[in-house]
């Protein structure tokens, strides 16, 4: 039997094993997904091993992030070129060896280094899991399929909290990374086993000048993002990087709509499913990777948890994930994604107001309530929008549309995080006004720079002095982060009504 009959098999009456690859594909994704959040929760530790500095600490997160978000439309057309598992298995190895070399580095450097290589392996992994889903499984089961994945994209960022405070508390830093080596090896294993291999039956040639404006204007604009709270938006080299990224994707579309095999067609944004679901992902997760960048610093500096403690408190979030992720795929048959993906992001954006409103000294009850609400909403939108992104395109074509899927939500994290990050910045320096006045010029500095080192400087102060910049630093930061959960709730309530406008009503689609 040919590969295209045996694909076409699948998408009929789905792969006899497919329920044991969606395991291993769900599997593959928390690799991905974990290994951002769980390094936000080691960044203390680092800071006091490796003597990292503001900025270094910044690229040790962001570099996975960079190369991840820059390489996953290649990644996925390889995929869709070469053979989706084949992919996968490349994307596992790659994380193994890269996992080794990070868990051991000797320096900010290194380690900035290899998160940059794991994220190439994360770009081969994460649209190969969506692509080869979307495969193996019928139409009548795709919806809950996806789902499930959907589910532990979602909740992967607070299990990963969750492993990272638990192996915190017992070994050194590094085994935040170190963890990942068993995981991706029995993954790697299971793929070998049970999972089929797919790609494109029309063979279509590498779009290779589309790659690369691709990758490189994803690089510049991710970079200027990165580096634009650190130098200032408007220093010349911020100003440059977001100049060349906007000529290279500007060239990246016009290619695409000129060359004969483009690597993804811009005229797939015409189709409203495909458009409004990748909006909806990337507002969505901008403001997540946001959620989960702030709650974890608000945990640790402003209310003195240990690492298992904060990720402990994030764990209702996962739960709701695994809860509504699954009911959002019913509602979404009986009501319409028109009707499900703008309530998901109307429930997300009253969960943000609740947390602009929480104070250090807040219980933990007032804290998991706006998580509750957010993280419901947050799993509600999910599943339909990203089905709306794979299940608009050919089935040739689902190598691009998972990497679609999942450059939106890397993309989005990257800018959450850098957005977030620089509200929360602008706010904590601004309600920190002239209570560094009467610190050495260091220790202003120092304090100045964010509440971790603040605190740090607190610690070596006489008691009342010490007392106060601790009070000050701490009532900063909640100030900041309320500026920045405010942002977030006033554009996700825009995207609900972008949204609730455009995307295809449930007889257009059923139509179609």
């Amino acid at each position: 039997m040919t590969v295209a009959a045996i694909a076409q098999d699948q998408v009929d009456e789905g792969h006899p094993r497919r329920w044991a690859i969606l395991v291993v594909m769900c599997l593959s994704l928390i690799l991905v997904v974990a290994a951002v959040s769980s390094l936000n929760l080691a960044i203390p530790s680092i800071r006091d091993a490796l003597d990292a500095t503001g900025t270094e600490l910044l690229w040790i997160i962001d570099s996975y992030a960079l190369v991840f978000a820059g390489l996953l439309l290649p990644a996925g057309a390889l995929g869709d070129r070469f053979g989706r598992r084949e992919a996968l298995i490349a994307g596992l190895v790659i994380v193994l060896v890269t996992s080794i070399g990070a868990s051991y580095a000797g320096s900010s450097v290194q380690l900035i280094i290899w998160r940059g290589f794991m994220g190439i392996g994360a770009a081969l992994i994460m649209p190969a899991t969506l692509s080869i889903i979307t495969v193996v499984f019928p139409k009548e089961e795709r919806s809950r399929a996806i789902a499930i994945w959907t589910a532990f994209a979602g909740a992967g960022g607070a299990l990963g909290l969750l492993g990272g405070g638990l192996l915190l508390e017992a070994f050194w830093w590094g085994s935040v990374f170190f963890v990942n080596v068993p995981i991706a090896g029995l993954v790697l294993l299971a793929t070998i086993v049970i999972v089929p291999t797919s790609r494109d039956t029309q063979h279509r040639s590498l779009d290779v000048n589309g790659a690369l404006l691709s990758i490189v204007g994803l690089f510049a604009l991710l970079f200027a993002i990165i580096e634009g709270p650190e130098r200032g938006w408007t220093d010349p080299l911020t100003l440059v990087a977001f100049v060349l990224a906007g000529v290279l994707i500007a060239g990246f579309i016009k290619w695409e709509l000129t060359t004969r095999f483009p690597m993804l067609d811009p005229r797939f944004f015409r189709i409203r499913r495909f458009s409004m679901g990748s909006l909806s992902i990337t507002l969505i997760f901008l403001t997540m990777f946001g959620f989960f960048f702030l709650i974890v610093q608000f945990f640790q500096f402003a209310q003195g948890l240990t690492p298992l403690q904060s990720a402990v408190r994030t764990l209702p979030m996962t739960g709701v994930f695994f809860i509504f992720a699954p009911i959002s795929v019913t509602l979404a048959k009986k009501f319409g994604p028109r009707v499900t993906i703008p309530t998901g992001l109307v429930l997300a954006s009253v969960g943000f107001v609740l947390m602009g409103t929480l104070e250090a000294s807040d219980p933990y009850w007032l804290v998991v309530i706006p998580i509750l609400i957010m993280g419901s909403g947050m799993a509600t939108l999910m599943p339909p929008a990203s089905e709306g992104i794979v299940t608009s395109l050919p089935q040739d074509k689902a190598g691009v549309g998972s990497a679609v899927n999942d450059t939106t939500r890397e993309v989005g994290g990257a800018i959450g995080i850098a957005i977030m990050g620089s509200l929360l910045a602008i706010g904590y320096r601004n309600s920190l006004g002239d209570a560094t006045a009467n610190l050495s010029p260091e220790d202003a500095h120092l304090a100045e720079d964010s509440i971790g080192f603040a605190l740090f400087v607190a610690s070596n102060q006489p008691a009342e002095q010490g007392r106060e910049l601790a009070a000050a630093a701490t009532n900063a930061f909640t100030d900041g982060m309320s500026i920045a959960f405010f942002f977030a709730a006033g554009i996700v309530l825009a995207t609900a009504a972008v949204v609730a406008k455009f995307y295809p009503g449930k007889s257009e689609i059923e139509a179609s």
